[in-house]
């Protein structure tokens, strides 16, 4: 190994589940140098935009640094003996099913089995749940309905293999970038690759696609029953592989021919042309390598489960499973909600894949455990955990790496159910969430790039996560946290943890119970038992099942056998309906809302919102509408308006698009409470779930809109964070050395300016003005506050900003200021390298005037040549879609 490849050390993106090999090298800055691992399978060096600035993120702003209790620091000693002694008088007095846990994709597996050990195995309780029942549940229940098994049969090399792909329910491009530039990769290698995006709203996916279907919001599995009636009908089913690996078929064809036979009301449910109808069905049945690709949009659903089923009916009817370049595919949002899965992170299974309600699952790990107080019924999911809060059947609460005042339905419930909890246990990085306002306890624990262990992918591959940097404070690894509190409660022996690699060792171990062949159980990991310490830290990516370790990288597929899980070991379809949303559109909420992350996001942003070429890409929340929908609202792009449903309102930036069809709105779920005035998109979401899986319904919210009138909007810049609580609307955005506001209220521009002023801190420096006179109609005040060529503040403020260039702000804190600049911040006029536009690329830094100036100055045709003059696109490549559309708009002008 040569000195310059030492000094790089291979690690695991801590974002979407493609699980991606990062390798990582501290720099000068105290941050870290970034790039692809390009051994890597799941992505061969690819990264995002998000992958690349991870060495932005290591900073240690927000970080929790020591315990609390009640607010006040303490130490480790005190506040987990304080948390052992509650929750176990907890449990003395009320019961095991009076305490739970809420746990996260963001653990790693070694923490994650720490976890569900000590509360299903040692408390007792099935009550430990995680946020990935949140994106994943609904797989999880059509796996397990299908196949006998939680498992995902296909492989990422797929991708490259297959010759149609189905991408519903997930914008693939923005969600999980490094597979849809193999896809894209692929189809530019094979133009023949037919792509169908199916999505009620055109995304950056449909990009790639041959064939796009806008269907009515919530009609999947009508979509997918007429599927499989017409390959029956066309004689394009494998009666054969029906008739010897499954069951169920007849009544599922029935069901599915009922739900097509009025014709003309089949299709106005789906809401697109039959001739887009037969295109996609025509290849579907015609194509032998088809697989399909779906997330949130299909999980996320008061009928998500059935989603999945009516997807994987149509696989098995046709025989393509186990195969390939073909299968279903469901990609996970988490970087470890696989793992997860698999240690029993869910509070309705068990551990490795055993299950509640089997007698010998439950005693194989009583025995392995040592245990006589393995839990014996599964415990309450997300939704039903937090109302169990409550209404105080559950008295204490641990919540570990996530955040759910933000991310569960019915935000306004969630707080006050936690409000009233005797005892609030939170376990994080960061320490300012609007769930950690609630905590009587907080534990600082690691980050990425701090902590070490293990994560699983979508293609089950299992990576590690490396330690990279020393940690902050006082913070600790999640399954010492653990491991200590239950030392502290008692059952210290089966916590006597040295390193997370005993962890993994274990856990290894115990997916072999029963199942040394593999044939009881899909989950077997017996090849990576008895590693020791140094094979662990050297581990390579491995893909379950491991019977042997792998010494080279393996691509395999579930069910090459046509062997299942189930107790005939035949594959089942279920006989499904379409069912209308719980929710219903009506005169008083007429819109239909939908949710999504946007490019250069992730979740709550409590990491990416660290970085400021991640945050400039879309720095404000908002809410697309359609045009014509706009006009009959008498609402025009840029204002500001509010969105009500029946739980909530919140106050967004109104995007006028023909993307998002009429009648539908769509809104990004980034936005909290500690980025934003109002903008926490959960409050507007209601508590209904799968019956199945227990999946809130995410994607289907009926709500009205109307224009929020304000008087005055500002941008503020400062090096510090700024109290902004009496300010009406509020977002805030991190730049370079600080943090850029953008602010808007009821109250006039001078008044604005006034109450902005008494923030300032006016000491030392330079100070620019510009106060226009009485008579000005639309004044503008400017102010900045500069220290040796620093600036150190600055605010514009005027009746509407939204004409302005200003995007030139978000840089301002790190330059040097001279003559130029000041001029621009007295007059407004944008010159020289301020004017480079709104950002477009953020892996590269490409502003939106920088991409016009170099086609018209350069006369450039096409995507290729502006990459190579500008840069644009040459990084994770999100961006290109939008530099096409630049491109469009350059050469209409011309």
């Amino acid at each position: 190994m040569t000195a310059e490849k030492s000094l790089w050390t291979k690690t695991t993106c801590a974002y979407c589940g493609v699980g991606c090999g990062v390798e990582a090298k501290p720099n000068k800055l105290g941050l870290l140098d970034i790039r692809g691992d390009q051994d890597h399978p799941a992505n061969y060096g690819r990264l995002c935009s998000k992958g690349l600035a991870l060495g932005e993120t290591v900073v240690h702003d927000g970080r929790l640094l020591t315990p609390e209790i009640n607010g006040a620091p303490s130490n480790w000693e005190d506040a987990l003996t304080l948390v052992a002694d509650k929750f176990s008088d907890t449990i003395k007095q009320y019961g095991p099913d009076s305490v739970a846990f809420y746990v996260s994709g963001q653990l790693l597996t070694e923490d994650y089995y720490a976890a569900n050990k000590l509360m299903k195995g040692f408390i007792g309780s099935g009550n430990i749940d995680t946020n990935s029942r949140l994106c994943m549940s609904s797989s999880v229940a059509g796996h397990k309905r299908a196949f006998g098994s939680d498992t995902v049969p296909i492989c990422y090399q797929d991708l490259e293999k297959t010759d149609m792909v189905v991408i519903t329910g997930s914008n693939l491009a923005w969600c999980h970038p490094v597979l849809f530039q193999r896809l894209k990769a692929a189809k530019a290698l094979r133009p023949e690759l037919f792509i169908v995006v199916i999505d009620p709203r055109k995304t950056a996916t449909c990009e790639i696609a041959d064939c796009h279907l806008a269907i009515q919001p919530g009609s999947d599995v009508a979509l997918f029953n007429g599927l499989l009636a017409y390959l029956a009908e066309n004689k394009t089913i494998d009666r054969d592989y029906i008739d010897q690996y499954t069951q169920g078929f007849e009544a599922s064809l029935a069901s599915a021919i009922d739900e097509c036979q009025d014709r003309q009301a089949f299709l106005k449910r789906l809401g697109i042309e039959e001739s887009q109808l037969e295109l996609f069905y025509k290849h579907f049945s015609q194509t032998e390598k088809v697989l399909t690709i779906y997330s949130q949009g299909v999980n996320q659903s008061s009928q998500g489960t059935d989603k999945v089923n009516s997807i994987l009916n149509c696989f098995l009817a046709t025989g393509r499973i186990g195969k390939e370049g073909t299968g279903p595919f469901s990609v996970t949002g988490q970087p470890n909600a696989m793992g997860g899965r698999e240690v029993g992170g869910l509070a309705n299974t068990l551990a490795a894949h055993m299950e509640f309600g089997n007698a010998q699952d439950h005693q194989r790990i009583s025995e392995f455990w040592q245990t006589e107080q393995l839990a014996s019924k599964p415990g309450l999911k997300a939704v039903e955990l937090f109302d169990a809060i409550d209404d105080g059947t559950i008295k204490a609460v641990w919540i570990m790496a996530t955040n759910p005042v933000v991310s569960l339905p019915d935000s306004d419930k969630i707080k006050a159910a936690l409000k009233k909890c005797p005892l609030v246990v939170v376990s994080d990085c960061i320490k300012e969430t609007a769930t950690s306002t609630f905590a009587d306890v907080l534990l600082p624990a690691q980050g990425w790039s701090e902590k070490s262990g293990t994560i699983t992918n979508s293609e089950r591959r299992i990576s590690r996560q490396r330690r990279i940097l020393p940690t902050p404070g006082l913070g600790k690894p999640d399954w010492w946290i653990i491991s200590e509190v239950a030392k502290k409660m008692g059952f210290a022996k089966a916590f006597d943890y040295d390193h997370e690699g005993q962890v993994f060792d274990e856990y290894v171990k115990m997916t072999a119970l029963g199942n040394r062949d593999g044939k009881l159980r899909a989950l077997n990991l017996i090849g990576l038992a008895n590693l020791g310490t140094d094979a662990y830290n050297h581990l390579t990516p491995q893909q379950w099942p491991v019977p042997e370790y792998q010494k080279e990288v393996v691509n395999q597929r579930m069910f090459a056998d046509n062997i299942f899980f189930t107790e005939n070991k035949k594959a089942r379809l279920i006989p499904i309906s379409q069912k209308q949303p719980l929710s219903r559109c009506t005169a008083d909420y007429p819109f239909v809302l939908n949710n999504g992350r946007i490019r250069d996001q992730w979740h709550t942003m409590s990491r990416t919102g660290l970085s400021s070429r991640l945050s400039a890409y879309q720095p404000e929340p908002f809410v697309s509408i359609n045009p014509i929908d706009a006009v009959k609202q008498q609402l025009e792009q840029g204002q500001l308006v509010t969105i009500s449903s029946a739980s909530g309102s919140v106050l967004v930036r109104l995007a006028v698009s023909d993307d998002i069809e009429p009648g539908q709105l769509f809104m990004p779920i980034h936005w909290s409470q500690t980025t934003a005035s109002k903008a926490a998109i959960c409050a507007l979401i209601k508590a209904n779930v799968d019956p199945n899986s227990g999946q809130p319904e995410f994607k289907f919210t009926p709500v009205k809109l109307v224009k929020w009138a304000y008087k005055s909007e500002a941008w503020l810049l400062s090096r510090t964070e700024m109290d902004l609580s009496d300010f009406d609307y509020w977002v805030k955005q991190k730049v370079a050395a600080g943090y850029l506001y953008r602010l808007a209220a009821e109250f006039n521009p001078l008044e604005m300016t006034i109450k902005l002023s008494n923030l300032m801190d006016h000491n030392g420096g330079k100070t620019l003005t510009n106060s226009p006179g009485a008579k000005s109609t639309a004044p503008i005040y400017r102010y900045a506050n500069i220290t040796d060529q620093k600036m150190q503040q600055a605010y514009i403020v005027g009746k509407n900003l939204q004409e302005q260039d200003l995007d030139w702000l978000q840089n301002l804190l790190d330059e040097t200021i001279d003559s130029s600049i000041e001029r621009t911040l007295i007059s407004g006029e944008v010159e020289g390298k301020l004017a480079c536009g709104k950002l477009i690329c953020a892996c590269k830094q490409v502003g939106e005037k920088t991409i016009k100036n170099a086609i018209v100055e350069q006369q450039l045709g096409n995507l290729e040549a502006i990459s190579e003059h500008t840069g644009a696109g040459t990084g994770c490549g999100s961006c290109l879609g939008e530099v096409e559309a630049i491109l469009v708009d350059c050469t209409m002008i011309v």
